[in-house]
């Protein structure tokens, strides 16, 4: 058992932060490794299905969003980019869930719907960068739920209690983490991505117009994916947090606590509070 990242970080010296999870997972649950590997594996293949549903096109009910993963999977198909394509396709598969999960489609709430595309958005796309298997790939969901097991247990992960920092945030933190064990880096390099990917989106309101997951949610999850990367390339190279991963855990959660209730998923503040968030509240909802 651990309850934050430094325990964490040691025990899995050696091991690796999934094997650690696994462990965890018996312990909690009472299941066999066999079953609880076998779930991991249906979760990773829903996420990989997702992100095929969106590149072919769907379109939100409401009509705040759709189509904008075909739009990116068109652009990447027209020839070289300005950057590297596991990371423009990490952007694409992230809006490509996101907007499934819009269209109400089936995705893996990682850690939640509203955040659900950062973490396949980045592995989805990391797998056709690296080559790796689906069982590696479902190795490194582990490696992502056990710093997600940490978030929640120590702060929050949904935007109602402590901002879009806490689903975009974690969702970030996750992927990062994920994907730094996953091109090999050591637990330790892996928990220096969670805590610069977590440090680099504190302070996000959570502020959907309409009150709808959709705007800017679809596009934060771009965002998130991208901070995703980049922390990991960072902590790959030896770059270090100066603040540890549980400071910064407790950073979010704090800030949270102290932001205010219009910022916290009620549509009241921020973005959904423009003129033109406003506009679509009326247009949605037929508000006078």
């Amino acid at each position: 058992m651990f309850k934050n990242i430094s325990e964490l970080t040691q025990q899995a010296t050696g091991q690796g932060i999934a094997k650690v999870m696994i462990d965890n997972e018996i312990e909690v649950t009472g299941r066999s490794r066999e079953d609880i590997i076998a779930i991991m594996a249906r979760q990773y293949l829903v996420m990989k299905t997702s992100v095929k549903q969106g590149l072919l096109g769907v379109r939100s009910r409401s009509g705040l969003c759709g189509g904008d993963a075909k739009l990116m999977d068109d652009y990447i198909k027209q020839g070289p980019k300005l950057t590297d394509t596991c990371f423009i396709r990490a952007i694409s598969y992230a809006v490509s869930v996101n907007e499934v999960n819009a269209s109400m489609g089936i995705v893996c709430a990682s850690p939640t719907a509203g955040s659900c595309g950062v973490l396949p958005g980045v592995l989805v796309a990391a797998q056709e960068k690296l080559n790796k298997s689906d069982e590696e790939m479902t190795m490194a969901l582990f490696t992502a739920g056990a710093i997600g097991y940490v978030i929640a247990n120590n702060a929050f992960v949904s935007g109602a209690q402590g901002g879009c920092q806490a689903e975009i945030g974690s969702a970030a933190a996750m992927a990062a983490a994920a994907v730094t064990e996953l091109a090999g880096g050591s637990p330790q390099q892996a928990a220096h991505a969670a805590a610069m990917a977590l440090k680099n989106m504190l302070g996000l309101p959570c502020d959907p117009l309409a009150g709808l997951v959709e705007v800017p949610c679809i596009k934060r999850n771009a965002g998130g994916a991208a901070n995703a990367l980049a922390a990991a390339e960072m902590a790959l190279a030896g770059v270090e947090s100066r603040i540890p991963c549980d400071e910064v855990i407790q950073a979010m959660y704090q800030i949270g606590l102290e932001m205010s209730p219009t910022l916290k998923e009620t549509a009241q503040g921020g973005l959904a509070a423009t003129p033109t968030g406003i506009e679509w509240k009326k247009m949605l909802w037929n508000n006078d």
